[in-house]
């Protein structure tokens, strides 16, 4: 993950709010929603591009969906957990890991969440020049069952989709190339081994992004490339995220509007146990002193309380 501020100098300039950082991950979501909706390309071309790549899978000896994909077919105690999995868990554990990093883990909060959105527009450019079918789509004679339609009964998604039923339209099937399931998987995965602090977090870190693409070649919604592209993506977006972060530093001291709604107006000003804003003054309680030494010892204390204040 990008550490380009140390955790002291970020906390000092940046205080992240959550009413300010709920509408820009909404906002993310929002884009990456409309990107899989609107860049649904064309279908002979989604087609040629899956074909290509199964082709090159297995030139290659990897294409692992078909062994995967019948055993999730056969066994449908497989299959079902997989496709809960599926069309669940990339929407619930990816949120819930970004809250536990701004509650719990606040000074790395900001690389990761850049780290994430970064590579979550990557995807979406990804999506729009190479639309893809994945192999669920393809026709029955390339050996693909679509799990998420043969186990439909089970859950609320349709037969042609993992959207709920009925929704399955409103969805670019053809958005595969990169497996974004097992990009964001990767960076859960990547927050709970550097931060969980346990070994529990550490397995799960492991366990959650391969399952996951288990997961999306065994129910025919992914290629192994595209996992693989998912993750390529990811590690463009942790090197581009440096880069991003300090673009949006020099938004914020451009725009004075901005910076406030960041919460990074200014530096407080923390004087004689109170805390206020820039330029705003307060009293002073000075203790009463008798003797000789009152003097001396006054005069250094003012000294002393006034260059705390001023250096904060």
């Amino acid at each position: 993950m990008p550490q380009t501020e140390t955790p002291g100098t970020e906390a000092a300039r940046t205080r992240l709010r959550w009413w300010t950082e709920l509408p820009l991950i909404l906002l993310v979501y929002a884009c990456y929603s409309a990107g899989r909706l609107l860049a649904r390309g064309d279908t002979a071309s989604a087609v040629d591009h899956g074909l290509s790549i199964l082709q090159i899978e297995k030139v290659l000896h990897i294409n692992a969906e078909h062994p995967l994909n019948r055993l999730f077919t056969r066994e449908a105690w497989l299959g079902v957990p997989a496709d809960f999995w599926y069309a669940s868990l990339h929407y619930l554990v990816t949120p819930a890991v970004l809250i536990w990093l701004f509650r719990s883990r606040a000074r790395f909060y900001r690389a990761a969440r850049t780290w994430l959105m970064t590579s979550t527009f990557i995807g979406l450019i990804g999506f729009t020049l190479l639309p893809t079918c994945p192999p669920r789509l393809l026709s029955a004679g390339h050996g693909f069952v679509d799990t998420m339609a043969q186990y439909s009964s089970y859950g609320w998604w349709g037969a042609a989709a993992s959207a709920p039923k009925g929704l399955g339209g409103m969805t670019n099937q053809y958005a595969a190339m990169p497996s974004l399931h097992v990009g964001w998987s990767l960076w859960c995965g990547v927050m709970l081994w550097r931060h969980g602090g346990t070994r529990a977090a550490r397995v799960a870190g492991v366990a959650y992004p391969l399952l996951t693409t288990v997961v999306v070649m065994g129910t025919a919604n992914h290629y192994f490339l595209d996992a693989v592209a998912g993750a390529c993506v990811m590690g463009v977006g942790l090197l581009l995220a440096p880069y991003v972060m300090r673009r949006a530093d020099v938004l914020r001291a451009r725009v004075p509007f901005a910076a406030r709604l960041s919460g990074a107006s200014g530096s407080p000003i923390v004087s004689a146990g109170c805390q206020t804003s820039a330029g705003e003054r307060i009293p002073r309680q000075r203790e009463s002193r008798t003797g000789a030494g009152a003097g001396p010892d006054a005069s250094s204390t003012d000294a002393g309380e006034g260059a705390p204040a001023a250096a904060r």
